[in-house]
């Protein structure tokens, strides 16, 4: 008897904001996806604090998914910022 399995709320594609699409691609993709390509902009263009790595100084581009104004954001907060973006 085959059970059928129920999609995760994670694995569920996600509109994205115009903010969040200029910097992980064009939507809409699911959080893991998002979660990943974000990852790999901060890594690309070295955002990533030196002394502290769980923080982020954010560019132009992520500075807007971020609210902008920010200098560094925690990447724990991160996650709370990005969903903003996601609908």
């Amino acid at each position: 008897m085959a059970t059928k399995q129920k999609n995760s709320k994670f694995m569920q594609p996600m509109k994205l904001s115009e903010e969040l699409a200029a910097v992980v691609g064009k939507g809409p993709m699911p959080r893991t996806e998002v979660t990943k390509k974000l990852w790999a902009y901060i890594k690309k263009n070295d955002l990533q604090d030196p002394k502290n790595k769980r923080n982020i100084n954010p560019d132009d581009k992520l500075g807007k998914v971020f609210g902008g104004g920010k200098k560094a954001v925690n990447m724990f907060e991160m996650t709370k910022l990005v969903n903003k973006h996601l609908s």
